[in-house]
């Protein structure tokens, strides 16, 4: 299917894009301190919590608990179809799903962008042009208005390639549509309506469309928080970092994983999906261990890079959690359809995103 090739490519795509960056962070050197001697080696400000030996078992035991925590979490609305009440056409799925976009809304404002701003304004990187121009919020707009085109080309494509395939839709439309009436009471009332089918696959492609961009901004988030964990020392940090980690990735996936479900995928794709997300954590903590001896956090190339990336993901998420998710299910008509359904989605997008913002205080 072209769809599903599609969508390998660009993941594939995503993680040789984001790998590419690591030779770079490998054969950075650390900044000279600066006069105010603002910038010292993370050893010296880790103190007492830098600790090797500890910090390398809490990575290894970091490694398969997040990697179960993520398959977990995107798995669970997979199986939702055998419990009735979390079908897709229930209420409480639509009140799942909000949380979880909360969930995504915070990751991106309260995890990714303040680290972002961490790194591009650290005091080891030149004050020109980094203290002179906000770097992370302008490319966290470009981000969020490249992912609007990216959004916009696809959906297009899908639709042609889906009308072409059909051999020419407005006739086949223009068929169903003579024949429906004739049929009465009987058999034509069980055929469906062309505009019906048609936007029902407009739908299908949207949904689509929303899995391949934001599966795209989380595996690059996810890689570089995995990076960080890596190839730090401090044991302070690692541990709660670890449990914030768990809960971040179940939940997070969680919201993928609705989307995914919503997509109709078959069982081949969904298991690339499912292991793509839960497995660039791990893999980006693996990344950092290889590199712990030559990676520094506060070399200018590595601040750089990860700060570039962390505003990128930052926008993305930004855009596809309010526009795609929560916009796109508040304007519908099953929300627009009923003020209590509406009072709960808030209420679940608001416990999803004081969750994630809470966590913000370890992870």
């Amino acid at each position: 299917m072209a769809t599903a090739r599609t969508l390998a490519l660009l993941s594939v795509a995503g993680l040789l894009l984001v790998a590419s960056f690591f030779p770079l962070l490998a054969d950075a050197q650390p900044a000279s301190p600066p006069a105010d001697g603002q910038c010292g080696s993370p050893e010296a400000a880790d103190g007492a919590c830098h600790n090797v030996p500890k910090a390398l078992r809490l990575k290894l035991i970091a490694i398969p608990t997040i990697l179960v925590s993520s398959v977990i979490g995107v798995c669970l609305p997979l199986f939702s179809r055998a419990v009735p009440a979390l079908r897709p056409d229930r209420n409480l799925f639509v009140v799942v799903k909000a949380f979880a976009s909360g969930v995504i809304l915070a990751t991106g404002y309260m995890h990714v962008l303040p680290d972002s701003f961490n790194n591009l304004s650290s005091p080891c990187l030149p004050k020109k042009p980094w203290a002179d121009f906000p770097f992370t919020t302008f490319v966290a707009m470009l981000a969020a208005v490249f992912t609007l085109m990216v959004d916009s080309l696809m959906l297009t494509y899908y639709n042609r390639t889906r009308r072409s395939s059909r051999g020419g839709g407005a006739d086949t439309a223009a068929v169903a549509d003579h024949e429906s009436p004739d049929h009465g009471h009987g058999h034509g009332a069980a055929v469906a309506k062309p505009d019906d089918v048609e936007a029902s696959e407009m739908q299908l492609s949207r949904n689509r469309v929303v899995v391949q961009v934001l599966e795209m901004g989380i595996v690059v988030h996810s890689v570089v928080i995995g990076l960080g964990m890596g190839a730090s020392q401090n044991v302070c940090t690692i541990r709660p970092l670890v449990a914030a980690m768990c809960f971040h990735q179940m939940f997070e996936g969680m919201g993928l994983g609705g989307c995914i479900l919503q997509a109709e995928y078959g069982a081949k794709m969904k298991s690339v999906l499912v292991f793509f997300f839960s497995t660039t954590t791990p893999f980006g903590i693996a990344l950092g261990l290889a590199l712990t001896r030559v990676y520094k956090d506060n070399s200018p190339t590595a601040l750089i890079v990860v700060g570039l990336l962390n505003a990128a993901s930052a926008g993305l998420l930004h855009y596809m959690a309010l526009v795609e998710l929560l916009a796109a299910d508040f304007m519908g008509p099953k929300l627009q359809g009923s003020v209590r359904l509406q009072l709960l989605c808030f209420l679940a997008v608001l416990l999803g995103a004081g969750g994630m913002s809470v966590m913000a205080k370890w992870a």
